[in-house]
């Protein structure tokens, strides 16, 4: 591809999807969104801070959107706005897989200052990234197109325009990492639109890493041992009901030892919302089991 014909697909891209990528909030410093949708448009859940958010389009036009649900764990947040004339951006989330190499273009309004875009290609498609609440976004897409300050929540999209992900960490050396707008980040966004919870059961505690948690017990004069220690119980949590306290180190569930926070990850997400976890628990140097119960009543933000 010749510059001129690179220089020419640049500005058709931005043409055809510019007017979908927004602002929000004002200044540098809360992030962009896409109109996936009439009256939907979709961001990174750590640029939010409330219910309300102020969206700004690429012709000035400013509106106030409701969140309608946020989900931490996939940095993924729903808003609802009136969207106007705005063209959605075309998202097939069947077909939205990008290869190592692909062209991509980075869009991106921060904070409602005008249209950003900038291209690349994709270096990874197997990168990983943890949300704001510490659980893995598998998947991500890692690509070399710069952005600015401002910029995560924007659409991710290939030469024609289709949308691959949402902008959302940059890591060091320039490179960022997206949360890819597959098939499962559209059912997300979906339920979110429509109020449904996460669909997660949530444990409500605070902990730390096994090479931490060694060294905590070590400096109390305990015995080292690997687990994944609890630094904070969340009243009302499931954790809570269970009998959990701060100081409790986790070193098994189901029987299996716990090598991480990861793995506990993993096995609160094979629990599901009405399932059960069997913790081996070592309080101070006594060894016990702890049953959690998920149910209606468990946290699943």
């Amino acid at each position: 591809m010749s510059f001129t014909d690179f220089s020419s697909t640049i500005q058709a891209t931005a043409e055809r999807v510019g007017p979908a990528v927004v602002g929000l909030g004002r200044g540098w410093g809360r992030g962009s969104g896409v109109v996936v949708g009439a009256g939907r448009v979709l961001t990174n859940a750590h640029n939010l801070r409330g219910d309300e958010v102020t969206v700004t389009f690429s012709d000035g036009r400013s509106e106030s959107g409701r969140v309608t649900g946020v989900d931490a764990d996939l940095d993924l947040a729903a808003i609802e706005v009136d969207t106007g004339d705005v063209e959605p951006v075309a998202w097939a989330p069947e077909a939205a897989t990008a290869t190592l190499g692909t062209a991509v273009l980075a869009l991106a309004n921060p904070g409602g200052r005008g249209l950003r875009v900038t291209p690349g290609y994709v270096s990874s498609a197997a990168g990983r990234f943890r949300g704001p609440r510490g659980r893995r976004i598998a998947g991500a897409i890692e690509h070399t197109a710069p952005l600015p300050r401002g910029s995560s929540g924007g659409p991710l999209v290939d030469a024609e325009g289709r949308l691959l992900g949402l902008n959302a960490v940059r890591r060091e050396g320039g490179l960022i990492l997206a949360v890819p707008a597959d098939e499962r980040l559209a059912r997300r966004a979906d339920a979110l639109w429509k109020g449904e919870p996460a669909g997660r059961p949530r444990l409500g505690v605070a902990v730390v890493t096994p090479r931490v948690a060694r060294r905590l017990r070590r400096a109390v004069g305990l015995p080292e041992r690997d687990g994944v220690l609890v630094r904070g119980v969340q009243d009302g949590s499931a954790a809570d009901r269970a009998g959990l306290q701060d100081g409790d180190l986790l070193v098994a569930v189901d029987k299996r030892p716990l090598e991480g926070v990861d793995a506990l990850y993993d096995a609160l997400e094979a629990a599901g919302t009405e399932g059960e976890l069997k913790l081996t628990v070592v309080r101070g140097e006594e060894e016990r089991e702890v049953t959690v119960r998920f149910g209606e009543t468990a946290e699943v933000v």
